[in-house]
């Protein structure tokens, strides 16, 4: 899956509410734009789970190495193989690989110098709210990220599908957007292997190697485990907030666009949602889409998917 295209330039209804946890990823960012909040669409209340320390360098490769010089006279071993990290054998993502810088990291921007933004897309309620993002996103030539639950694969398999028809890049949310840090190692790799058979058998697409925390709730613990199954943890520069809905009509589209334009910064990861707010139908990240593109363009950004944090 290509960064670009070729011409480019939240809830569950009937769910209760679960919590939400703020955490700091590869960079944490001061202020309320850049603030952590919950994994919009998947509504709660914050959590206290301790987040890892940020990585310190500025790259996602690191270099191998060599080990210490032989004591006889034949010759150093050879340098180690790029280092990658990867799944199991076994398993539906066998073969596939990051950076090993990832490893270990909740990341929240591409570490980069250059204008470039990722617009991603949280699912996992409904889809009230994709039809008119894949048709901004069409009209703009714009390719963005969609990290999807297997339960909204199972239940929207056609809408998950025209999503891989358009071009756009793929991402694991889970299978049913449980607590993370609730689950043992063997229940998160079920959660993240399964998730991505789903959309493997029903759009032909392949989310690996990239993952998102439902809520944003993770801890060292299940970073690595998730890293286990094969895949980086990717968190968010700024949260819209989209999925909060209206705020008893304190809140519009402007709003949404307002906070992440204020947080465009290069490299930024800025989370969206496909789905309708449960209570007021309202899809301000739907809505306010053609101002977020329009505005960073303004500010000379360019769109790319989050493969550009593979490369």
């Amino acid at each position: 899956m290509r960064t670009t295209l070729p011409f480019s330039g939240p809830l569950r209804t009937g769910r209760a509410p679960r919590p939400v946890r703020p955490l700091a990823g590869l960079v944490v960012a001061a202020g309320l734009l850049l603030a952590p909040t919950g994994c919009g669409g998947e509504d709660g209340t914050p959590s206290a789970s301790a987040p890892p320390s940020p990585p310190t360098p500025a790259s996602t490769a690191s270099t191998p190495a060599t080990g210490a010089p032989s004591r006889t006279a034949t010759p150093p071993p050879a340098p180690a193989p790029p280092t990658t990290a990867r799944p199991p054998a076994a398993g539906p993502t066998a073969g596939s690989a990051f950076p090993a810088a990832l490893a270990g990291h909740d990341l929240e921007r591409i570490p980069t110098s250059d204008r470039i933004v990722a617009l991603t897309f949280d699912a996992g309620a409904n889809a009230d709210g994709l039809p008119s993002i894949l048709a901004t996103l069409a009209r703009e030539r714009v390719a963005g990220t969609f990290f999807l639950t297997g339960d909204f694969v199972t239940d929207f398999p056609d809408q998950a599908s025209r999503i891989v028809a358009a071009g756009h890049r793929l991402g694991n949310h889970s299978i049913d957007h449980p607590q993370f840090t609730a689950l043992t190692a063997a229940q998160i790799s079920a959660q993240v292997l399964g998730a991505e058979r789903t959309m493997r058998s029903v759009t032909a697409g392949n989310p690996a190697p990239l993952f998102r925390f439902p809520y944003g709730d993770r801890d060292a613990r299940t970073i690595s485990a998730v890293n286990a199954s094969g895949y980086v943890a990717v968190r968010w520069t700024v949260d819209s907030l989209g999925w909060q809905g209206r705020m008893g009509g304190t809140r519009t589209a402007s709003f949404v666009a307002d906070r992440v334009l204020a947080a465009a910064t290069p490299g930024e990861i800025a989370l969206m949602h496909v789905g309708a707010h449960p209570t007021d139908h309202s899809t301000l990240d739907a809505d306010a889409l053609p101002a977020i593109i329009a505005g960073l363009r303004r500010g000379g950004y360019r769109f790319v998917t989050l493969d550009a944090l593979l490369t």
